[in-house]
């Protein structure tokens, strides 16, 4: 379950599976990480000896991401698998960290991540989208690597979605997803902070983001639904402005 520890600065313990993740999205990667908390460590576990992660050696020094050496023993056995793994329980042992980022694509680490999470702390997940559902569904929220920027600033670089954007925004399965997370976060009135329905949506689902569908903010996704109202309201002492939604007509 999401702690209002994901709203503050976290320490996070940042490890990556170097046979799983793409040496060229790290900046990509690291910047997402940051919107989370300070990535404390960086570790990135292969075998360094082979030619096979030479991509990674520049991204190392740039990003000063320390190398966690493993060599493969046997044949078909994942030692840095293993390595990872058990270097994930050492970090958690510590009790130093509030919560940790898996990168990678592989099953494997599932059970890892409901550890992690039966600890009490936070874990974010980054893979590809064919991460099997079992590890995705292990972390607090899960991040798909494909639709993280490919390179540019704000206003640079297409978002990548599955379907075209009118197509998704018809998808009954997003739209009652939404719909569930306003009820279920609003007042009598059917209010709801957009902050709260945000959090809702991800104990449903680890894996939503507005940008699996093409918008960067989840308030633009759900505009653009045209199932909504909104309204903005002062804070106390303050000049912010808190953005809350309600279902149109209490329907869905």
């Amino acid at each position: 379950m999401m702690s209002q520890k994901v709203f503050e600065q976290q320490k996070l313990a940042v490890l990556i599976d170097a046979e799983n993740a793409q040496a060229s999205l790290t900046p990509y990667l690291l910047a997402e990480i940051a919107k989370y908390g300070v990535a404390s460590v960086k570790r990135v576990y292969g075998d360094w000896t082979g030619p096979q992660l030479t991509g990674w050696k520049d991204t190392l020094l740039t990003h000063s991401i320390q190398p966690m050496q493993q060599f493969r023993y046997t044949t078909g056995k994942n030692a840095i698998d293993s390595a990872m793994i058990i270097d994930a329980m050492d970090l958690l042992y510590t009790e130093k960290f509030d919560g940790f980022c898996l990168v990678s694509s592989d099953s494997d680490f599932t059970r890892l991540a409901a550890r992690i999470r039966e600890s009490g702390l936070v874990v974010y997940g980054f893979g590809r989208r064919q991460t099997p559902k079992a590890f995705v569904a292990a972390c607090d929220k899960f991040v798909y690597t494909e639709i993280l920027r490919a390179g540019g600033g704000e206003e640079e670089g297409a978002i990548l979605v599955e379907k075209p954007v009118k197509e998704s925004l018809k998808d009954e399965k997003l739209r009652t997803l939404l719909s569930v997370a306003v009820e279920d976060s609003g007042d009598e009135n059917g209010w709801a902070n957009l902050g709260a329905v945000g959090s809702e949506i991800n104990k449903y689902s680890p894996d939503f983001d507005p940008r699996n569908y093409g918008f960067r903010k989840l308030s633009d996704l759900m505009k653009a639904t045209a199932m909504f109202e909104f309204e903005e309201r002062d804070h106390k002492n303050s000049q912010a402005k808190t953005v809350y939604v309600r279902l149109k007509n209490g329907r869905h």
